[in-house]
């Protein structure tokens, strides 16, 4: 009777493999990278086209005070709705501390039109020395049609 010995451990790779933890990660990263732009505009209206549209950079920064109208004529402050009435003094409440005074404003493009000066209205009361409306620019296609 022999006994069989097995030489296993001199088998054992003790080397980790990460490049299944690398394709992953790659992965997560383009992921991420596609969805981050589209959380930056919470609330969804259909900009107004034009033809001479002014790009405004600060309007995509994360500190930017934003405030949309909806078609229906809902008011929402960057992603919670507020009311006509509470508009002015919670726009007060974060440009408190800035030295830079500017607000965007997003309005769909069949939003009522007092619905939108209404927002307007409480935007200037709460002390707003700019003000900026987001549209979106008019490709050449659209304006070769008409």
């Amino acid at each position: 009777m022999a006994i069989a010995k097995r030489d296993e451990g001199s088998k054992v790779n003790s080397n980790i493999n990460v490049t299944p933890m690398v394709d992953v990660m790659l992965v997560l990263l383009i992921i991420f990278m596609v969805i981050t732009p589209m959380l930056n505009n919470k609330v969804n209206v259909d900009l107004p086209k034009t033809d001479s549209a002014t790009v405004m950079e600060d309007a995509n920064k994360e500190d930017a005070v934003t405030i949309a109208v909806t078609r229906d004529g809902r008011t929402f402050l960057g992603g919670d709705q507020v009311t006509l009435d509470n508009l002015g003094p919670k726009i007060s409440a974060k440009l408190e501390n800035k030295t830079n005074k500017q607000v965007f404003m997003r309005a769909d493009a069949r939003a009522n039109y007092g619905k939108v000066m209404d927002a307007v209205d409480g935007i200037r009361a709460a002390g707003v020395s700019q003000l900026g409306l987001l549209t979106e620019k008019r490709e050449q296609t659209e304006t070769a049609k008409k």
